[in-house]
């Protein structure tokens, strides 16, 4: 068994206890309902505001089935030079558009970019491919509508939609200048690295992703399928320049890994930064948490250089 104690530091831990606090670990036990319910109050609870001069509008993207609501931020007396287009995580199953509605603030208010964050459906209601379709429709609808470089980002669950998105594309005349991943779930080997070493992780277990799988595809394998598991494509050519973050303590991290190895192995360009003694959902406590808080600088001066077609990795 890993000895969390020696990897995590106190204030991580405080973290992860109010965490506990108010999204118990036996959530997944709950019905989907109920998990919503308790995800979405602990969003609320470590809601940090917007800074200064960034002002957010809701509105929606409509398709010939549903409509896709987006919240889009831009900052006041910026220039628009770019925007990033932002997946949330939750398993594909929690959040949406408030979930992470202050992390998008300060994404927007650190870069000067603009920042679209996407409700894409969410399972079991819409199993996959519809989480994908949406996040797709989404980047065919910020194109012609902003005409600036786009960015890819998410994390978690939305960090394994900005790469399918990334990889989909890849061949479009205006694909995204970059992708950034935190923390994200790109179907890696799950019998290996970190998936056996952080196999009970505080904050995501191995029981939680299985769990996950399984109600976003019905329990179908879809083997091969890079739509769902990016790690899966037999081509990792032509990618955009990647930036991957992940958390030392989580069972996902070996996925960062593994994509940035398959990226250069195809001749692209890919960073992986693996953050120390960090869990996964660290995103909340970049207010409280000293490595939070720098891995989300990083991230945030990431964002900024590959939105200006910079790379100083």
């Amino acid at each position: 068994m890993t000895d969390y104690k020696e990897l995590i530091d106190a204030e991580t831990w405080a973290f992860i206890e109010k965490t506990n606090s108010y999204y118990p670990p036996d959530t997944i036990d709950y019905t989907i309902e109920q998990q919503r319910g308790v995800y979405d109050r602990m969003c609320r609870e470590f809601f940090a505001g917007y800074p200064a001069r960034v002002a957010a509008e809701t509105t929606a993207i409509e398709t010939s089935g549903h409509a896709i609501p987006v919240r889009i931020y831009q900052k006041g007396g910026e220039a628009l030079k770019a925007l990033v287009l932002y997946f949330h995580g939750g398993g594909f199953i929690l959040g949406g558009l408030d979930s992470h509605d202050d992390v998008c603030a300060e994404l927007c208010g650190r870069t000067g970019y603009a920042v679209v964050s996407v409700d894409y459906r969410l399972a079991p209601e819409h199993r996959h491919p519809a989480a994908f379709d949406d996040a797709m429709a989404a980047f065919h609808w910020v194109v012609p509508h902003f005409k600036v470089p786009i960015l890819l980002v998410g994390d978690s669950a939305g960090g394994n939609l900005a790469a399918a998105v990334a990889h989909a594309t890849r061949a479009h005349p205006h694909r995204a200048v970059g992708q950034l991943l935190i923390y994200p779930g790109l179907g890696g080997d799950q019998s290996k690295g970190s998936y056996v070493k952080h196999a009970e992780a505080p904050m995501l277990t191995m029981r939680d992703l299985i769990f996950y799988k399984n109600i976003r595809t019905g329990g179908e394998g879809r083997i091969g399928d890079p739509t769902i598991a990016p790690l899966l494509d037999r081509d990792f050519a032509n990618l955009p320049p990647t930036v991957i973050i992940t958390a030392e303590c989580d069972p996902l991290s070996s996925d960062g890994e593994a994509y940035r190895d398959r990226i250069l192995a195809a001749g692209g360009k890919a960073v992986w930064r693996e953050e120390e003694g960090l869990v996964h959902g660290y995103l909340r406590a970049r207010h409280t948490v000293k490595r939070a808080r720098e891995s989300f600088a990083r991230i945030a001066e990431a964002v900024g250089q590959l939105g200006r077609s910079e790379w100083a990795y």
